[in-house]
């Protein structure tokens, strides 16, 4: 009873602090709230648990339903056709160069899929930093696809990894494709639904609410693709970032408000204990360990510079002086690569090393990417005032 205690209370503790040290460091939350984390677990105040671990998986599922609310697909549909293929085409040169890095480097496989990942949930972070710039709605525009494409690789990874490539693997996959179908289905009759009957969103969400029901709704479809999920045994955390999509698609114009109210309901308390959950994982120890930093780093620059190659592709639309800020804004995978990371670490596929290694090179890469975007756009404003 004392340890759950302790550890409730060091959780807590974390979360207060943790908005008021990344002030200070100006560095950004969840990078702290790993830290400290990590610095808790290391003078063992938090300690292995199962209901820490229950609580920080639904923290996971929470962020990547947050991640998925950053996808409109009509807003998706409508862009541009040359936009689109340079974006897939972004995508294929990423995971070329990672393809030709770990055949080179005679790396695991996993490195195919960890290189080329991007998650678009800092870019918020960015965006409240430097504003709605141009730079910033490409990146966003851009990474929407690549996030896409990063949670379909990492349902397939996650697959291959429980079943192998068998038969079991093969049906998952198959299901998979049923389930994106179904899903595709789904999107053009309630489409067609609501076109038809506009006050089922009233309904569902009404203007005057006092029993918070957009939460409500909100919370039910997310638990209800995470069922539906566990039924197939597929990748939860993609139930959850499609349920982040239907409602942003489906419900953002009617309720502009809600994308913002379960934001702060997430990183309010859920998502910071997922962050400090995976600090505390990480054994501070492990530091002195023979190349464990080095490999980080590596992994981490590796990652920069594959994304500062593929955004060359959009010089055209940024210019020589912006260009690369979207290969940079797209080098914090931080949450898929930290999950990539532990589905891989459960499964065996990787060893402790490379899993603290992929844990220390996402930190790595936050720290870098933002003191090098806070110079470069410090360099490009002068431009911008002359332009």
């Amino acid at each position: 009873m004392g340890e759950e205690i302790l550890i409730i209370i060091s959780i807590s503790l974390i979360i207060f602090l943790s908005p008021l040290v990344s002030r200070v460091l100006k560095l950004p939350t969840i990078t702290v709230e790993i830290m400290l984390g990590a610095i808790a677990a290391y003078f063992a105040i938090i300690v292995e648990h199962s209901i820490l671990e229950l609580v920080a998986e639904l923290g996971f599922l929470y962020l990547m339903f947050l991640a998925g609310l950053e996808v409109d697909l009509k807003k998706l549909i409508n862009i541009s056709g040359s936009l689109l293929r340079k974006s897939i085409f972004y995508n294929v040169i990423l995971f070329s160069l990672a393809t030709a890095i770990t055949l080179y480097l005679d790396l695991g496989k996993i490195f195919i899929i960890v290189l080329p990942l991007i998650s678009i949930g800092l870019l918020a972070a960015l965006k409240k930093e430097y504003g709605d710039v141009e730079w910033i709605k490409l990146s966003i525009t851009v990474g929407l696809i690549g996030e896409i494409v990063s949670i379909f690789a990492l349902t397939t990874v996650a697959a291959a990894l429980e079943f192998g490539i068998n038969s079991e693997f093969y049906k998952t996959m198959v299901l998979f494709v049923i389930f994106l179908v179904a899903m595709v289905l789904l999107y053009k009759l309630f489409h067609n639904l609501i076109w038809w009957y506009p006050e089922i969103k009233a309904y569902l969400m009404p203007e005057d609410d006092y029993q918070e029901q957009d939460i409500r709704v909100s919370m039910a479809i997310f638990f209800l693709m995470i069922s539906v999920m566990i039924y197939l045994h597929l990748e939860v955390a993609f139930g959850a970032f499609i349920a982040g999509t239907f409602i942003t698609t489906f419900f953002e114009e009617h309720n502009k408000q809600l994308p913002h109210k379960l934001e702060h309901f997430g990183f309010g308390w859920l998502v910071p204990i997922f962050f400090i959950y995976i600090g505390s994982s990480f054994d501070l120890a492990s530091l002195a360990e023979d190349g464990l930093v080095k490999t980080a780093f590596l992994i981490a620059i590796a990652m920069i510079l594959i994304r500062f190659v593929a955004s060359f592709l959009f010089i055209k639309e940024m210019g020589w002086s912006k260009f690369h800020m979207i290969g940079l804004s797209h080098s914090m995978p931080l949450t898929l690569l930290i999950a990539v990371a532990t589905i891989a670490y459960h499964n065996h596929s990787i060893t402790q090393f490379y899993y603290y290694a992929f844990i220390l090179s996402s930190i790595m890469e936050v720290l870098i990417v933002m003191v090098a975007i806070r110079i470069l756009s410090s360099l490009i404003k002068p431009t911008n005032k002359s332009a």
